[in-house]
Formats: structure tokens, sequence, C-alpha cells
């Protein structure tokens, strides 16, 4: 009943209208096919995308992307931007792994020089922490640990020397948010966050080595360093428990406040605090340096992945081709304003001209990294800035089309992993269970996902990437 007050208003483009539902602020809007449509039917996050669109200070018009599904509060998929300084900001709408993002390494080996994936994958495992709570090699004190907070990487090639000064600038925001505190972290945080830098943690992330398999756009390729056969990395991870334990702080913080600035919700799940508000500068504060911690995790996962590749190939050689973080709320200009735009479950994806881009990429634009289930493909895509349709951002990944539960009760883990290697891809994970949870049959169709953003107008394919091998958390 709720998508019937959708209206077709593009190719692949569903707006309702504000008279939707009482309260909403802004239109909602959902990029998405047929078939995909109707598997965003399936669960709540058409309701939550117009329990979003009643927040208070919102500014154009809240969005689903095409692989939208279910979140906490906000779906996931969901973007959505208020302006400062009584717009809101709101947890949910980043989610409790702050800055889970996604990191792309090119080697330079092709196919054939990597004949013996399991090896590698073997000594990736070992030099690699992966699943829930685990820590790692690196544990820092305190005074270490906040240094990063605010320093993100950065701060980790400086003072630790893992990592290397290049790959800075081929991350997003230079791999730190400006506007992080150390002090708006708990201590419970910091304790969860200590020893968790270079572990990958459990559920969807993981590293994976992958082949290009198509260029689809030769310029782009050629400016992001990609080529046919090429084995590249892909990594997948975040802020681990640091960022959960951040975001359940000011979720339970938030809630508390918001009678006091009379705000009313048709969930609570959207708690959130004016901007200026001190809940809402703390937030910010605490969620940029939970950020910061997952950029650094990112290059910690990078220096170990460069380590093994010297000792177990001919050529160690790995290049940074981006770092896109996909669960973050940013300070951006669009729309000839400043807004904060919440990206839960979407990425950045700004076009060319961008001043915000390394200067290698600014002729052609933003690598937009796109991870596809355990199996299936990944993609690299070139953002093209679709400011007034998405706030410049594009989907993060294939999105869930049944719950972990649900694929628990449909696959066996252990059958998973001999049908995966009967296809040639390797598998480490460290349980049966969570493999299960993984399965591409629990996600939408990654191919049919990017068509769609293709078809918006909100980012152009240039390479897709097959899994060779892949460790999961």
């Amino acid at each position: 009943m709720t998508m019937a007050r959708f209206e077709r208003v593009g190719d692949v483009i569903h707006e309702a209208g504000r008279e939707t539902r009482p309260g909403m602020n802004v239109p909602a809007r959902i990029l998405a096919d047929e078939v995909l449509l109707a598997q965003i039917r399936g669960d709540r996050s058409v309701e939550q995308l117009l329990d979003v669109a009643t927040l208070p200070g919102l500014v154009g018009a809240v969005v689903g992307m095409p692989d939208m599904h279910e979140g906490y509060g906000f779906p996931v998929g969901g973007v959505a931007a208020t302006a400062p300084p009584d717009g809101v900001i709101s947890p949910g709408g980043i989610g409790f792994d702050i800055n889970c993002g996604v990191r792309l390494l090119a080697s330079h080996l092709g196919r054939s020089d990597v004949p013996d994936v399991e090896r590698v994958l073997h000594e990736l495992m070992r030099s690699i922490p992966a699943g829930y709570g685990r820590g790692g090699r690196l544990e820092l004190t305190i005074e270490q640990l906040d240094r990063v907070l605010e320093g993100g990487a950065p701060e980790i090639v400086r003072a630790f020397d893992l990592g290397l000064p290049r790959d800075l600038e081929r991350i997003e925001g230079g791999g730190r948010l400006a506007g992080a505190s150390a002090s708006a972290v708990s201590e419970r945080a910091k304790r969860r966050g200590c020893d968790q830098l270079g572990t990958l943690g459990g559920g969807n992330h993981f590293l994976e080595i992958q082949r290009v398999q198509a260029i689809f756009d030769a310029n782009a390729a050629r400016a992001f360093g990609l080529s046919l056969d090429q084995i590249t990395v892909l990594i997948h991870t975040g802020s681990r428990g640091l960022g959960h334990q951040v975001c359940t702080d000011y979720v339970r913080r938030m809630d508390a406040a918001l009678e006091r600035y009379g705000i009313t919700l048709p969930d609570r799940q959207l708690a959130c605090a004016p901007l200026s508000s001190p809940e809402g500068r703390d937030y910010f504060a605490g969620m940029a340096a939970a950020a910061n911690f997952a950029f650094a995790n990112r290059e910690v996962l990078t220096h170990r992945a460069r380590q093994v590749f010297a000792a177990a190939t001919s050529d160690g050689r790995l290049d940074l081709v981006y770092d896109v973080a996909h669960n973050v709320a940013k300070l951006e200009e669009h729309l000839g304003r400043r807004l904060c735009v919440h990206r839960k479950g979407a990425t950045r994806a700004f076009g060319p001209g961008s001043a915000d881009l390394p200067e290698a990429y600014r002729a052609v634009g933003q690598p937009v990294l796109i991870p596809g289930s355990m199996g299936t493909a990944s993609f690299v895509l070139v953002g093209l800035g679709a400011s007034e349709l998405s706030f410049a951002s594009a989907c993060h990944g294939a999105g869930r089309a049944m719950s972990r539960t649900a694929s628990k009760r449909m696959v066996r883990g252990g059958e998973l992993r001999k049908e995966l290697a009967a296809r040639g891809i390797v598998v480490r994970c460290p349980s049966n269970a969570e493999l299960a949870e993984e399965a591409p049959t629990a996600y939408k169709d990654v191919e049919r996902v990017v068509e769609v953003c293709e078809r918006a107008g909100v980012a152009r394919k240039v390479a897709r990437l097959v899994p060779l091998g892949v460790l999961k958390g």
C-alpha cells in the first residue's frame, strides 16, 4: 500500500510527496527498477524511509538506493541531508558500524602470476584476525588511541610507520574527518577499540583477492590504474566495537533529550538532536573520531596485505586505488548550501572537477567501490556528481535480500564452502554459521543494483572484479 503512493518520475526514479504521510517535511525518493522494488517491498525499508522524511531540518528529498533494506531507524541504503544549525543529526542515519567502508588495492600482477591463491589467502588469514570481538597484533595505549581518533590514517602512517604517505591522498577526506574529538568518545568505547586496529571483525566484513574480469570505461580505468586480468585486493570493514559503542552511547543520550528540543518521532530509533546542540556537537565529534579509527584500521590492514604479498608473490606492490566510507555524516556543499549529509549504506559519488578528489582523478570523477556478495562480482564505478538527485551519493553494495537468520535456515555453511571451492573460489571463515549468513542468495543481484545506479545517472561502470579468494569476518 505504501509503495502505491510512489510515482515513477524517471527511468528508475520513484517519488512520494510530502502529503504521503502526516509529518513528512520533504519528499521520499527511491532509485530502483521493478525487480528491486519488489524486493524492497519485502521488509520495512520503505516505511523507514518515509519516517526519515519527518526529521526536522531536512533539505531536498530523502533517498533510498537500489540496495536499500531494513535497518535501525534509517533503512540501510538511505541518504538524507539536513541544514545546520537547526537541522538534526541522527546516529541511526549513520549506523552502528561508523565508517564501515571499502578500500581497493591494485597489484602489479596478472592472474598467471599468482597460481597459488590458497597460499596467499592462508598467509593473509595468519596475519589478519577475523571474527567478532577479535583483537589484533597492535594494542594502543589510551594516549595513542586518542591521537588516532583525532588524526586518522595520517597518524597511523606518521607515528606507527604503517602504510605509506602516498596512500593518504587516495582516501576519502585524506583519511581524516575534521571536527573529531577523542573526548567525545566514551572510555568504554576506547576499551573496546584499543586492540582492534588491523582486524576485520565479523558479519559481512571481508578481505578478497580478485581479478579484473571486464573494463567498461577505459579512460577511467586507466586513471584508476586498473587493467584486464589484474590482481586486486578489496577490503571491507569499519570502526569495529569502538564505533558500535559510540553509536550506542549517543542513541541513548539523544533519546533522553528529544523532549527538551520538542522533537516528536514516529520511531525512537531515529533519535536525533539539532546539529548546534550539545548532543549534536558531541555526537558529530565522536562520530568523526570513530570514522578516523576506521580509516586507520583499513590503513593497517593494507600494510598487513602488502607484507603478505611481498612474501608470497613475485611482486609485493599494492597501490591504493581509493578508500570510501559508506556509514558516515559529512558537511558538504549541495544545492547551494552547506548541508550535513547522512549516508547509511551509501557511497559518496562526486563527479569530475570536484576539488575534493585527488588530482589524478579530478578529470574523470571519484572511484565508487561496490562490493558484491561473497562469490559474486564486485564493481568499480565512477561518480557523476548527482547533487540534486542523491546529494552525489550511490549505492554501497548488493544489499540484503533476506535476514541473516533466514539465510542460516536456508543455507548450510559447509555445503556453501564446497560449492564456492568448485567454482575456484577459496574461502576462509571462522565458522560455517557465519559463512551461511553471508551466502550470495541472501543478497540482491549486484549487477542489477549497479545497472540502476548507472541508469539513474549517479555513477557509471568502470570495471568488474571477480573473487578468487575470500577471507571472511
